[in-house]
């Protein structure tokens, strides 16, 4: 069985999927992924996706939340349904995201210097660090939970690394939802 295989390595497949996701974060947004290696789609698409990922984002902070609600109320399969449906939606941030850096760059910030240097940069600087430590955790609780029946997951450290990836997670969308209205509404 392929789920056996993969129970036995759970951390070394969290590090590979970490390495391998930030490889192509840092790839886009350093320029490293030649833009010619993707459709290019009209001016509109580029527009339309900073909005579309600040609604997924929303949308993310209320799954992760209805999750955590769920599993204190020991729901496991609505748990489990809300933190798929987290996941499927930070994929589609990710993908939009990543496709709109990689052939367009990243957004300028407009704003006043003081507002980019004491708001705009922390709020991106926290957003982006905690993004990054987000993706182990995901990926580790993820595995755990795909690998293993509920009942043995209370042997694990899916619990107490899934509040603090749970967390990170939400702080995470907000401040990038933070960052949205920085770049495209307020300035």
């Amino acid at each position: 069985m392929e789920l056996q295989r993969v129970r036995g390595h759970v951390p070394a497949l969290t590090a590979v999927l970490t390495v391998v996701s930030l490889a192509l974060v840092f790839g886009a947004v350093l320029g490293v992924i030649p833009s010619s290696s993707l459709p290019r789609a009209p001016a509109s698409v580029f527009d339309a996706i900073p909005h579309v990922n600040a609604v997924v984002s929303t949308v993310a902070i209320g799954t992760i939340l209805a999750g955590v609600r769920f599993i204190r109320r020991g729901d496991v399969e609505k748990h489990r349904a809300a933190m798929l449906t987290s996941l499927a939606l930070f994929v589609i941030f990710l993908v939009l995201y990543l496709y709109k850096v990689t052939v367009s760059g990243t957004a300028e910030f407009g704003g006043p210097d003081a507002v980019y240097r004491f708001v705009y940069l922390p709020t991106l600087a926290i957003h982006m660090v905690l993004a990054i430590v987000c993706i182990p955790l995901l990926y580790y609780v993820l595995l755990l939970a795909v690998t293993r029946p509920v009942k043995e997951l209370y042997d694990t450290s899916h619990k107490r690394l899934g509040r603090v990836a749970a967390a990170l997670w939400l702080v995470s969308f907000a401040l990038g939802n933070v960052v949205y209205v920085l770049l495209y509404w307020a300035y």
